[in-house]
């Protein structure tokens, strides 16, 4: 997977990701964090479907058939960077509704739930 954005990567910050979680019902919508199992073990938001991207060769044939495309769909990891590129590679399988968590779980332990750890 490559860095390389080639169409617009909508975001949503920490603050209206935690608004979201405490009013939407989870089936509409999916979470997906692509950190390391380790980072996870670390610091973790209940509800998301972990799907690290140094084993994408592992679920990425799967994608389709674990979310549905339609469905909005939020990424996260540390700072943002590997949720884009997730994001990216969503938008080209055919993900119609894609968000990247802007600053990832650190920023999230910043503004919204200081009892998640920083590391």
């Amino acid at each position: 997977m490559t860095p390389h954005f080639s169409h617009s990567i909508e975001q949503i910050s920490v603050e209206e990701l935690d608004q979201r979680l405490r009013t939407q019902p989870m089936p509409a919508l999916q979470l997906i964090d692509v950190r390391e199992s380790e980072e996870v073990a670390i610091a973790s938001i209940a509800n998301f479907d972990v799907l690290p991207l140094s084993q994408f060769a592992r679920w990425a044939d799967t994608i389709l058939v674990r979310f549905d495309p339609h469905v909005e769909t939020l990424v996260m990891c540390h700072h943002g960077i590997r949720s884009a590129q997730m994001c990216q590679w969503l938008q080209q399988q055919g993900f119609t509704n894609v968000k990247n968590i802007a600053g990832g779980i650190d920023a999230y332990s910043l503004a919204v739930d200081s009892t998640i750890p920083r590391y």
